[in-house]
This record gives C-alpha cells, sequence and structure tokens, in this order.
C-alpha cells in the first residue's frame, strides 16, 4: 500500500509509532552499510537518501559506508580486465586498484552524497585517505586449503587504525558522512577494505548506538528458509557450528559479531530490497530483518 493511500488517521498513527525510537535515539550514531540492490534501482536508491536525511532531521546521527562491488566490475570490464576472487576477496593488483579508487571515491562516493544532498541533506564524501583517517596494513590471508600458507591478493588492507574525530567534527556541524572503505599506508600506500569490515569497526570506534547492514536477502535465515530475529553472540556461534550460516553471510556475520561484542548495542542485517527498509527497521515495531543484540 502507497502512503498515498493511508486516511489522514492511518498517517498520523504512523508518525506516532516513530516518536518513542525517535526519543530512544536522539543523538545516538547509526552507521549505515549501504550496498546490494538498493545501490542500483533507482526507486530503492531514493528512498535510502531519503530515509538517511529524514533520521537526520529528528536527531539521529547517521553515517553511511557503502560498497559498490557490480560498478567496480562494469569498470573493470570496459578496460578490458577480468575481477578475480580468492576466499571471498577481491584481488588488487595496482591497476585493479586505481578501478577500485576511481569507482568508490569518485562514482558512487559523489553519486550517494548527491542523492542525500537532493533529499535535502547535507553530505559530505571521504575515503579513509581524507585526513588519513582509515589507517590500513596489507592483509595477509591465510589459504584454507593450506593452513600456514599466505596468499598475495594485493593491495587489499586490514585496518590498524581509525581516528573518529573527523566523523565527529562532521557530525557536530550536522553534515552526513558517506564514506567509500578505502584506506591508507604508513607510507602512503591505498588499500582496498572489505565495506561490512570498515563499517564494522567504525561502529566499535564511534561508540555507535545501532550497525545496519543492508543486503540483498531478507536477514538471517534458518535451514527451512524462515528470518531469525532477536539474536545473541552465542546464538550466532551455535548457527556457525551446525553449518546454517555459510558462503556470502559469514563476512557480514563476523563484522556484525565484532561490533556486537565491542559495544555496539544492536546490530541489523536487513533486506535492502524493501522500500524505505532502513526506517522500517529502526523506526517501526515490526522491522525487516534480523537484530543482533550485543549481549
Amino acid at each position: 500500500m502507497s502512503i498515498a493511500n493511508l486516511t489522514p488517521t492511518q498517517k498520523a498513527k504512523v508518525i506516532a509509532e516513530a516518536l518513542p525510537y525517535i526519543q530512544r535515539f536522539w543523538d545516538k550514531t547509526v552507521v549505515i552499510k549501504y550496498g546490494g540492490n538498493a545501490m542500483t534501482d533507482p526507486v530503492l536508491k531514493a528512498a535510502f537518501a531519503r530515509d538517511v536525511v529524514l533520521l537526520k532531521l529528528v536527531g539521529l546521527n547517521p553515517v553511511v559506508v557503502h560498497g559498490g562491488g557490480p560498478q567496480i566490475e562494469d569498470l573493470l570490464k570496459r578496460v578490458g580486465k577480468k575481477g578475480e576472487f580468492i576466499q571471498g576477496m577481491r584481488v588488487t593488483d595496482a591497476e585493479t586498484m586505481e578501478v577500485v579508487e576511481m569507482v568508490l571515491g569518485g562514482q558512487v562516493n559523489k553519486e550517494i552524497v548527491n542523492l542525500i544532498n537532493q533529499a535535502g541533506g547535507k553530505a559530505v564524501g571521504l575515503t579513509g585517505k581524507d585526513g588519513s583517517f582509515i589507517r590500513a596494513k596489507k592483509l595477509l590471508m591465510e589459504s584454507r586449503d593450506k593452513p600456514g600458507d599466505v596468499i598475495d591478493i594485493g593491495q587489499v588492507g586490514e585496518i590498524t587504525k581509525i581516528d573518529p574525530s573527523l566523523i565527529a567534527f562532521l557530525d557536530s556541524g550536522d553534515f552526513i558522512p558517506v564514506i567509500a572503505p578505502i584506506g591508507v599506508g604508513s607510507e602512503g600506500e591505498t588499500y582496498n577494505i572489505n565495506a561490512d569490515v570498515v563499517a564494522g569497526k567504525l561502529a566499535e570506534v564511534l561508540k555507535a548506538e545501532k550497525l545496519v547492514l543492508l543486503t540483498n536477502t531478507p536477514g538471517v535465515l534458518d535451514k527451512d528458509g524462515n528470518l531469525l530475529t532477536g539474536l545473541t553472540p552465542r546464538k550466532i556461534d551455535a548457527l556457525v557450528e551446525e553449518g546454517t550460516l555459510s558462503g556470502g553471510m559469514l563476512p557480514k556475520i563476523g563484522s556484525a559479531l565484532d561490533a556486537a561484542r565491542s559495544g555496539v548495542k544492536s546490530v541489523h542485517i536487513i533486506d535492502g530490497r524493501v522500500e524505505h527498509a532502513l526506517l522500517l527497521e529502526i523506526m517501526t515495531d515490526q522491522g525487516v530483518g534480523t537484530l543482533i543484540h550485543s549481549s
């Protein structure tokens, strides 16, 4: 049902339902990992931008971290290069890193900034190189097939430190930070970092109230395809142990668990294919995904 079809009384009830959530989360930081279909569907993109602006206007401090895998693949194809993945991580040689930085730090970042600004917000685009606020080192990835062997996947980084002062400064000025997951090394090297990892670590460092991960699934599902919610780190460990959670969900779950265990009060894995998924999860009783409590 479109909101245009609601009666004035129904519209008032929708707004009233959000009031306790606005009161509870006033001046709290929410880190949002933006990816999946929500980044490619024009209707979903516009809805996401409006949701972020609304969260800022009602007193929350949204911080957006974005991916851009499909866009990177498109540009790699155009320059005649094939993307390669090992154990779910993009192999990033020097040429690929140039493409990654061009797409994430330029094309995708500026499009999100523009969408939020068009919706009435004040967004500022950043990469981890700005102010050197995301420090990283080369990721040494151990082979799953040959324990003890290290695989070189190029300029892929792991975070060594995040300086929260730049984000805090932007928040204090009512700006909405939009962050591309690119880090900088001690010698000025550029590193490609998994966006879920950046979002999780940023949520920890900023002592965020919530970490929200937009995905292309309804959330965490059991073996029968039913949505699981109200999870705790202990329950998730059990789901991984029994094989319920595997594949592409594992990196997200890993970031979610690290954040939950490090003080982020709740983590939400939500379906980015649902219009206004962000508001539905944060500002309504129903929600549209999996909620993970810190304990």
